[in-house]
């Protein structure tokens, strides 16, 4: 057997359907319970209970208590990373699920991908900062410029309040919608959160819809506008 890092381990935990889907759901970023999960996958909770076990002990889903309940998310960045580059894949392959009724395309064009912004208006925002110089890729990595970091002050962010973590500030993240990228990493993730608190958009329960209201949109665009 060869050496090296076991994929087709792996993908079989992902090419699961009810495990795919269970892994979509946590997409939204929100920890949900077993009974919640099972829902959206579609089998018995027995089932859901067990596809979990799976993914927990495959590093994909990790659990943590809150009194009696238990809640689920997905381990990581990277492996939200690696869900959207594999949901941009199958979108570029020509495998989508059927597109009906007007949440599709509420999901199209704002949505959350695990912690940051993504859809169309998340595509707007990362070329509009590339456009204007506020990002720029230095060697293989994406780095926020003087500018750039001048610009998102003005929204009331400051880096060195940005919750600590592993994923690098600045990131590219595959869009499977508009097949393009939009931003990821801690920044990403700050924006999302602060186009919340400044009342721009809203969560929409039970879907990684982002709804922006009229005078929000304006005041994206004024910030991000299309290249």
């Amino acid at each position: 057997m060869k050496d090296g890092p076991d994929i087709a381990q792996l993908a079989a935990l992902i090419g699961d359907p009810a495990r795919a889907n269970i892994l979509t759901a946590l997409m939204s970023g929100k920890a949900l319970t077993a009974s919640e999960l099972a829902g959206e996958a579609g089998v018995s909770l027995q089932t859901t209970s067990s596809h979990l076990s799976k993914l927990t002990q495959g590093a994909l889903v990790t659990m943590r208590k809150s009194g009696r309940h238990r809640y689920f998310t997905l381990a990581s960045d990277e492996v939200a990373h690696t869900l959207e580059a594999l949901m941009g894949l199958a979108a570029t392959s020509g495998h989508l699920r059927t597109r009906t009724g007007p949440r599709d395309a509420a999901m199209r064009k704002a949505r959350v991908c695990y912690n940051h912004l993504a859809g169309d208006l998340g595509v707007q925002m990362f070329q509009s900062m590339i456009h204007a110089g506020h990002l720029a890729n230095v060697g293989d990595d994406l780095t926020l410029t003087e500018t750039g970091t001048a610009h998102v002050a003005t929204l009331g962010i400051t880096l060195s309040d940005l919750p600590r973590s592993r994923a690098p500030m600045c990131r590219e993240c595959l869009d499977w919608s508009a097949r393009s990228s939009h931003l990821a990493g801690t920044l990403g993730r700050g924006l999302l959160t602060q186009f919340l608190e400044l009342g721009w958009a809203t969560r929409k329960d039970g879907s990684r819809v982002v709804a922006f209201t009229a005078n929000g949109e304006v005041a994206f665009d004024a910030h991000f506008p299309k290249p």
